[in-house]
């Protein structure tokens, strides 16, 4: 593998077969850090966050954490990163009300051309957020962490541009962690429609009478028979013809054909089998390999509608498996046409 070298401090993935094979070198060193270590897909998507917000590869690595899922940068990163932007005219940072029970700490951040963005997190502040005294950082260095507090918030309202929405590591590690309840609710019995139709009341006959001196049976059997039938009659409520419902979920379409592959729930369910119908498209042994990428291409843009709802992280795995595969094919087309 080459790797472009784009300035003298270091190299960088030009391409994404590049990237892809620079990711898989780097999850076998120990000199990335643990988070890290043997798991290339991850390294693809935060080196690539790290492109969009101007840092590189390695720098990256060091740099960006996903702390309780949700992709984040150290303050010390944001705050280099922002100083070296041409926008910034300055940023101050001070400790207000020091040696009294709230002091609070003050990040004035400055951009050119504008007002100053003036933000305060004080001791009053972290405890209604429930920090204060919280275990970890916030009992060892208290005073460090409404320092990152303050920052996190001036930098990101006076520099959304440079940080591109990316919040502070320190802040991303007091969210909670949402949890949801997966399991299946119990399936409603439908109701029965003749349960709604009213009773129906059957009196009793009266005894019949037998003439033992006659020896001739007075009892007119068919006659009871007759009525109890017509009393007991229920008509059953006519069925009614129903529209068919189309299926509420996100669809997997398949390329030519009207009715789709499946219909799932959520977006995660979705990605799955998408992922399960590429490969299985990409490794259909008996079409040639143009074949299969003319496919693989019809069936992402069949579903580019659903992929584009998809969240950065995941949509940015997704583009690496198909360009993986068709990189795959195209070698495989290289290599046939060269026999």
């Amino acid at each position: 593998m080459q790797l472009s070298t784009q300035s003298s401090k270091g190299f960088a993935p030009a391409t994404i077969t590049e990237a892809m094979e620079f990711s898989k070198m780097l999850a076998e060193s120990s000199m990335v850090p643990r988070a890290y270590q043997g798991k290339p897909q991850d390294i693809m998507v935060c080196v690539q966050w790290g492109y969009e917000i101007g840092l590189a590869p390695m720098q990256a690595l060091q740099n960006i954490a996903v702390i309780n899922g949700k992709p984040s940068v150290y303050g010390d990163a944001a705050m280099a990163l922002v100083q070296a932007s041409p926008v910034c005219e300055g940023i101050d940072e001070h400790i207000e009300n020091e040696g009294t029970p709230n002091p609070t700490a003050v990040c004035v951040a400055k951009r050119k051309g504008r007002n100053p963005v003036i933000a305060r997190f004080s001791v009053e502040d972290a405890k209604r957020a429930g920090l204060w005294g919280k275990q970890g950082p916030w009992q060892a260095y208290p005073k460090r962490m409404l320092q990152m507090r303050a920052r996190g918030f001036a930098l990101r309202d006076a520099f959304p541009d440079v940080l591109k929405g990316l919040i502070t590591v320190e802040e991303a590690a007091d969210f909670q962690v949402e949890t949801k309840d997966i399991t299946p609710k119990p399936q409603p019995i439908p109701a029965n429609p003749l349960d709604a139709l009213p009773a129906v009341s059957v009196k009793p006959r009266e005894p019949v009478e037998l003439e033992d001196d006659s020896g001739r049976f007075q009892v007119e059997v068919e006659e009871v028979n007759r009525q109890l039938q017509d009393e007991a009659a229920v008509t059953e409520p006519e069925s009614e013809q129903l529209e068919p419902v189309e299926a509420i979920g996100f669809a997997l379409k398949v390329p030519g054909k009207d009715a789709p592959a499946s219909v799932h729930e959520t977006l995660a369910e979705w990605s799955d089998a998408y992922e399960a119908m590429a490969d299985k498209v990409a490794k259909a042994g008996r079409a040639a390999p143009r074949d299969r990428m003319t496919k693989l291409k019809e069936l992402r843009q069949a579903n580019e509608a659903t992929i584009n709802r998809i969240d950065t992280l995941d949509r940015v795995k997704l583009t690496a498996a198909y360009s993986k595969r068709l990189a795959a094919l195209g070698a495989a087309s290289d290599k046939e046409a060269t026999e």
